[in-house]
């Protein structure tokens, strides 16, 4: 479709917005666009776009294997990364897992299916191509710079942050970081992998930072990778190491001669490149944008070599972003570079030489235009601030193009070619500046000392007219005519521009007689022959004067929207009759061809008036911008639109002969080529220009039924805006069209039109200077602003008298006369009354009596239609302001401005007004507001009151703390309601926080302790304490103690009571809790416990017995001990732990809370031992005891009797401190205790032997597990028995334990009993029907066996004499129970064949066993020692 064309220029500050594929096709990120060019060592050609994303490019990265090589990724701000087929042009997939703009993206060299990317929050994402699966890692959090896969191993990724850091990810390991390598102390701007893996290739030594050094040979396998940063410094780094191995530091080179401004201040950007196969060169970028080539394997100092050294000017002259170098088919290895000058250039990297450069464009193209004397010269007008002039016809270079940017501050919107002079342009610009400049000269342009207020539209070169008139007679002079955004067209004098330009307009009128204001001017064109001028106006009239008075010929009144383009057709080799062709093009969309040749030939005598056009041109669907007459052939035209499409026409035929659709948005100009029939130039909105040939299009026609460009922006911008939520000035609007109308609408930008011109070209961040557009005024040339920019228009205050002003035009007439003949004839017309009926609109030029009767009017309008505000402001005008304000009030539209003026109308009416004025505002839930208003009238009680109705509890506690005294009851009141409000919600602080505020501490106090977490208890128990609260503060600290104790912090349990004095006897509580966990603990019963503090002292520290060692620590830790007075005094300690209760024993209770309830009779045993109170220390021991024995833990009970008592005589309670307690005042208790401690040595006994008959293998509770230790244990066991068994042989206790056995046994079986015969009561007597296994049937069965049947009477007989009888058992004997005397009995007799034991012992067990063992498992048990 194209032949040649300039693409956009590649984005700036991108670490990889370009790279080249390895059949040599470049892709390069302009704006939000991808240009794909096909490049060689010789040329190179532009092929396509990849179009998709709606924000910058910010990389691109090609697949490098062969098989994918045609395959590419490209990410972007908007936070997508898009994979396209470029071969096909196509998007084959879309992944958007960044939530921040991506700042890079790299395809892994060493997996094809792998990509990475990188956003600014620091977010990294691997894409895996073949499957559609991303993992998102975030190794770091800071903003990523750029990041570059390693091409020997998959897992391996190297990012670079802006703070300087590098980072070595692997990918295989959820993004684990490898190294840090340190070294930078700025932006990291590009990293590259050494091409060969191993670090062997560089030999030198040592880290220099201030030289340039080499590098030992790597021991470790790894590889290079080398960093450039704005440090101004490229480092090579070991990544086995991790560490720095050389630092190279960019020469200062002398700047070279610039094609750009050199007054735009730019920064650094250091971007390096790793050649394929090249493991000792390294290229990197320079600060003028000169590329160096480093030998790091070289010694010396220079180890680098500049390209481009052969000619002067081949290198860039700004700083250079982006290198990617290729391996072409012929052996040739070329490197691509991308630059700030707006040009790609492409090097032989064997002689480092420029094979060619082809410049893109950084702007919208505005104009362009063929020089009439230098053929092929194409010169054009770009947004980017530079002039170009292309020489087309060159056959060295292709891509022959030079840039002018001297003189020249804003986009460059208007261009014009002498007719004669070769070389010389006239050009115009954003800002409203006309110059000339001699394109074969270095001198800076001519510049008009006469600007424009707006952007100049249109140059053009004719004749002068009045006041001007130079030149020798008979030689042709030429002056310069500018038409810019106000509307005016200047006329400047070439050879004195420094003079003051003439305004053409006073000559028009001079000449022709005009009074009244003309029309905007937007376009002007002279006949080639410089008869006739044709003036385009903002009204769509197109007037045509004669030279040189501007005489007015004629004016053609066929547009009906403004006037864009105008062209006369050329008058070489056509006929006659075509040279008075005037083709127009209007925001109209239709091009209008115009046949003035009788006009001209024969002028009129009064200008004529020309309705109807000579041809009508009809196929655009949106407004034309530029038309050009083919200078090739008669009667062709070629049109330009904000379609999209430039279009071929055959004028006579009014026929379409081709469309070009080759653009992306808008196009802005059209040329015919001079040189070659077949083929026009184009540009546009898309930043390029591009050469196409008629014959090759594919479509003849505009396209039918498609939508306008114009309208599909407009579109794709709101759906943006609502995407992204908002709009800043930064962001580049891709697709966004000019905000500025007129002839070019696009020329005359507005300031989203700046940001997209300078910025899109300028990724990250641009250092371009950016004009600040001036403000702007009412223009000719203002419309079809976009939607963001559109003003919703006011409703009219006077709709009545308004709308009769869009009447035909007669009746318009008709009213001026009677107008006339009110105010100037004694005798009006009849029924003419100014201000009523027909003639409402007439009041507002008659009278006041008039104007109140329009008024009257248009207040029934508005209320027929509900613009009750518009009747407000109508009375309000009228001066009956309490009349207004009592509609506002009734409408319910009052407004702070209505109020403002109130008082106008005496203190009652303001009043009154403000009160009605709160009420609509609470109905408008504006309580704030209304209760400010209040205020103002001095309501305050009430103000407050709306806000505590309101909720609003805050409000009104400053309100009145603000404006009342401190000892205000209301204030007491508003904090007690919003802590109630709060306690409600949950909001237990701030709830606590009003307690206080009200003076209820107490209050305060117990709503923190509502959470019931340690910290809320705490702070709870400490508020209550510091407000006086003392019992309070006791509670609530001993409950945070509790539960920092059952979650094992001991010391922070011990914190919460050290502040409460009185709670010492819990505090000696909790000391002994924290003793015996420790203790058990370490004895292996107890399991150890994640703790979160203990105390040092909490061990038995060598102490014989628990009690000593608890006795001890309260003399050294808490200043308790015999002599202690006061709250200290044991006595009241032992009162104080009194009071404290403990739920029913049960084995369902967890063992840690089991020793907080053991432990508090253990204290208080402790206690009583002090006091010498026996009595009360055995039966707090039997408790403590009690406790863990019944909780089913037989080996914790079993070490805690041989913790207090290791002698096993109960009696024995402290031979440290010679404690000998007496049993005769506590029989029961101590009998039981001593049953206890039996119990257990019994067993002990038992399992001991058991280890001497089953060998040394059968080891328990920590035994010796060798032959010494089981000779020891044989000898202990022939010994017999070390503890007196006589406690365990109760027969009191063994009568009472069968009693109750019995009982159980009887209860079973009358249940069993009753539910069989509820079964016979329902009809399920089956035995089918029966649960086998049934507990009762399982509780029963080895009973009934043998026996006879009982009935039930003899069972409840049998029931009622146990019962009788263990009621007569003494309550000592139930209330101290011993072990089971049967089960002891069964133990001992088992022993007496290893063991000693006495006579009597055995024959006392064999009676008990005879008397009381009589159920089947005992009788089967005791068969071998009672036979």
């Amino acid at each position: 479709m194209r032949e040649r064309s300039l693409p956009a220029s590649p984005n700036w500050y991108s670490s990889r917005c370009s790279d080249v594929s390895s059949s040599g096709l470049l892709g390069v990120g302009a704006k939000n666009v991808i240009y794909l060019i096909e490049v060689s060592a010789a040329s190179c050609r532009v092929t396509g776009e990849l179009v998709g994303h709606r924000d910058l490019v910010s990389g691109f990265s090609f697949c490098q294997h062969p098989e994918q090589s045609h395959i590419c990724v490209s990410s972007s701000t908007d936070g997508s990364v898009r994979f396209w087929d470029s071969n096909n042009k196509t998007l084959i997939r879309k992944n958007a897992p960044h939530q921040s703009p991506i700042s890079a993206v790299h395809w892994s060299p060493a997996d094809k299916n792998l990509v990475v990317s990188g956003d600014e929050k620091g977010v990294v994402v691997c894409h895996w191509f073949h499957t559609g699966d991303t993992a998102i890692f975030f190794p770091e959090p800071r903003t990523i710079f750029c990041l570059t896969c390693s091409p020997h191993s998959w897992k391996s990724v190297a990012v670079g942050y802006k703070d300087g850091m590098i980072v070595l990810i692997d990918i295989s390991k959820k993004g684990e970081v490898i190294h840090r390598l340190r070294g930078h102390d700025n932006e990291i701007h590009s990293l590259a992998w050494s091409p060969l893996i191993g670090e062997d290739t560089l030999y030198t030594t040592s880290e220099d930072h201030d030289a340039t050094n080499g590098v030992s040979a790597g021991e470790e396998s790894g590889c290079f990778l080398a960093s450039g940063s704005k440090d101004q410094t490229v480092r090579i780094w070991s990544t086995a190491k991790g560490k720095g191995v050389m630092t190279l530091k960019l020469p200062f080179l002398k700047r070279r001669g610039s094609a750009v401004d050199p007054g735009v201040k730019e920064r650094i950007w250091l971007n390096i490149h790793w050649p394929k196969g090249r493991a000792t060169q390294l290229v990197s970028s320079c600060f003028s944008g000169e590329l160096a080539m480093w030998d790091l394997a070289k010694t010396g100092k220079q180890k680098w070599s500049l390209f481009g050294t052969s000619s002067e000017g081949q290198n860039h002259s700004r700083i250079v972003f982006n290198m990617s170098s290729v391996q072409l088919q012929d052996g040739r290895e070329i490197l691509i570079s991308t630059s700030m000058d707006r040009e790609i250039k492409c090097w032989d990297m064997d002689s480092l030489s420029c094979c060619w450069t082809l410049p893109t464009l950084g702007g919208h193209v505005y104009t362009l235009s063929f020089s009439p004397v230098g053929v092929g010269c194409l010169a054009l007008g770009v947004g980017d601030n530079l002039i170009r002039v292309w020489n087309t016809l060159s056959t060295q270079n292709q891509y022959d193009v030079r840039s002018f940017w001297q003189g020249i501050k804003s986009k460059v919107t208007a261009l014009a070619w002498h007719p004669k002079k070769e070389g010389s342009l006239a050009f115009g610009t954003d800002d409203g500046k006309v110059g000339i400049y001699d394109v074969f000269s270095n001198k800076p342009p001519q510049i008009s000392s006469s600007y424009h207020r707006k952007t100049v539209y249109t140059l053009a070169w004719g004749p002068p007219v009045p006041p001007l008139s130079f030149g020798a007679e008979g030689k042709q002079s030429y002056s310069l005519y500018s038409c810019a955004g106000e509307g005016i067209i200047l006329q400047h004098e070439p050879a004195r521009l420094n003079g003051e330009a003439s305004d053409i307009d006073k000559l028009i009128r001079d000449t022709n007689n005009i009074q009244h204001k003309l029309s905007p001017h937007t376009d002007l064109s002279w006949k080639p022959d410089g008869k006739v001028v044709a003036i385009g106006n903002e009204d769509g009239s197109i007037d045509v004067y004669q030279a040189p008075s501007l005489l007015l010929l004629c004016s053609i009144q066929q547009h009906h929207k403004i006037i864009n383009t105008l062209r006369w057709h050329h008058d070489h080799g056509a006929a006659p009759e075509l040279h008075c062709l005037l083709a127009s093009g209007s925001s109209n969309a239709i091009v209008y061809i115009h046949d003035l040749r009788s006009v001209i030939e024969n002028p009129p005598e009064s200008p004529a008036v020309l309705t109807e056009p000579y041809r009508r041109l009809c196929g655009h669907t949106a407004k034309i911008t530029s038309v050009a007459w083919s200078p090739h052939h008669s009667g062709r035209l070629v049109t330009a639109s904000y379609d999209g499409t430039a279009q071929v026409w055959d004028v006579l035929e009014e026929a379409a002969v081709s469309n070009y659709r080759g653009h992306t948005g808008y196009l802005l100009c059209v040329d015919w080529s001079p040189a070659d029939p077949d083929v026009i130039w184009t540009g546009g909105k898309d930043f390029t220009v591009q050469e196409w040939k008629v014959s090759q299009q594919e479509f003849t026609k505009p396209p039918k039924g498609k939508k306008m460009v114009m309208m599909q922006e407009k579109k794709q911008k709101k759906k943006n805006k609502m995407a992204s939520g908002s709009v800043g000035p930064a962001e580049p609007k891709i697709n966004g069209e000019p905000a500025t109308e007129g002839k070019q609408a696009e020329q005359a930008l507005s300031e989203e039109d700046e940001e997209e011109e300078v910025r899109s070209t300028n990724s990250l961040e641009s250092p371009a200077v950016i004009e600040v557009p001036r403000k702007s005024t009412p223009a000719a040339k203002l419309k079809d602003k976009p939607d963001l920019m559109k003003k919703k228009k006011p409703r009219s205050m006077l709709p009545l008298s308004t709308s009769m002003d869009h009447r035909p035009k007669e009746e318009l007439l008709q009213d001026c006369l009677t107008l006339a003949s009110v105010k100037h004839s004694s005798a009006p017309p009849a029924g003419c009354v100014p201000g009523q009926g027909d003639y409402i609109h007439l009041g507002l030029f008659h009278d006041r009596e008039a104007l109140h009767r329009m008024f009257e009017a248009e207040e029934e309008s508005h209320v027929e239609a509900g613009h009750y505000d518009s009747v407000v402001y109508l009375r309000l005008w009228s001066g009956d302001l309490q009349g207004a304000l009592q509609l506002a009030t009734e409408r319910g539209e009052l407004s702070d401005h209505l109020l403002s003026i109130a008082p106008m109308a005496g203190f009652e009416v303001w009043s009154r007004t403000v009160e009605a004025f709160v009420k609509q505002l609470c109905l408008q839930e504006q309580f704030l507001k209304a209760a400010s208003h209040l205020l103002s009238i001095n309501k305050l009680y009430e103000a407050v009151d709306l806000l505590r109705s309101n909720k609003l509890y805050r409000e009104a506690i400053a309100l009145v703390k603000a404006r009342l005294p401190a000892d205000q009851p209301l204030l007491k009141d508003l904090y007690t309601c919003w802590a109630a409000v709060l306690e409600k919600d949950g909001h237990l602080s701030a709830a606590a926080k009003c307690y206080l505020g009200a003076g209820c501490s107490f209050d305060a106090a117990k709503v923190i302790a509502r959470k019931n977490d340690a910290p809320s208890l705490r702070t709870a128990a400490d508020l209550a304490r510091i407000s006086g609260e003392e019992v309070l503060g006791q509670t609530l600290a001993l409950r945070c103690a509790k539960d920092l104790a059952a979650a094992q912090d001991w010391v922070g349990a011990q914190g919460v009571l050290s502040s409460q004095s009185p709670l010492l006897a819990h505090r000696l509580h909790l000391c002994v809790a924290e003793l015996l966990a420790a203790a058990l603990e370490d004895s292996g019963v107890l399991a150890p416990a994640s703790c979160v503090s203990t105390h040092p002292w909490a061990n038995l520290n060598g102490y014989n017995t628990f009690q000593d060692r608890a006795r001890d620590i309260w003399e050294e830790e808490f200043n308790v001990c015999l002599n202690s007075a006061g709250d200290r005094s044991i006595s009241a300690l032992l009162e104080e732990l009194k009071s404290v209760e403990t739920p029913a024993r049960s084995a369902s209770i967890p063992l840690r809370q089991v020793l907080l309830y053991s432990s508090v009779h253990l204290t208080r045993s402790l206690l009583s031992w002090l006091l010498s109170d026996d009595r009360r220390l055995l039966t707090e021991l039997w408790q403590a005891a009690a406790w863990i024995g019944d909780s089913g833990h037989f080996e914790v009970s079993a070490t805690f009797c041989r913790l207090l008592f290791p002698e096993g005589d109960v009696r024995i309670f402290s031979r440290k401190h010679s404690t000998t307690l007496h049993l005769s005042e506590a029989e029961a208790e101590a009998g039981s205790l001593q049953a206890v401690v039996c119990y257990h040595r019994l067993y002990e006994c038992w399992w001991r032997d058991s280890v001497v008959q089953n060998g040394p293998s059968f080891c328990i509770n920590d035994e010796p597990n060798d032959q010494a230790g089981a000779a020891e244990l044989k000898e202990r066991c022939s010994q017999g028995l070390d503890f007196e068994p006589s406690a365990l042989l109760s027969e009191p206790h063994a009568a009472c334990q069968a009693t109750q056995r019995s009982v159980r046994e009887t209860q079973e079986r009358l249940s069993t009993m009753v539910l069989q015969h509820s079964r016979v009561q329902d009809g399920r007597t089956d035995s089918g029907n029966q649960q086998e296994g049934s507990p009762s049937q399982t509780a029963t069965s080895d009973v009934e066996q043998g026996s006879e049947e009982e009935t039930f009477l003899s069972l409840s007989s049998k029931m009622s004499k146990l019962q009788q009888t263990l009621e007569n058992i003494p309550n000592t004997i139930k209330m101290f129970p011993r072990p089971d005397v049967v089960e002891c009995c069964l133990v001992l007799l088992h022993l007496d064949k290893s063991s000693s034991v006495s006579d009597v012992l055995r024959q006392q067990a064999k009676d008990l066993l005879q008397k009381y063992g009589t159920s089947l498992p005992v009788l089967k048990a005791s068969r071998g020692f009672l036979t």
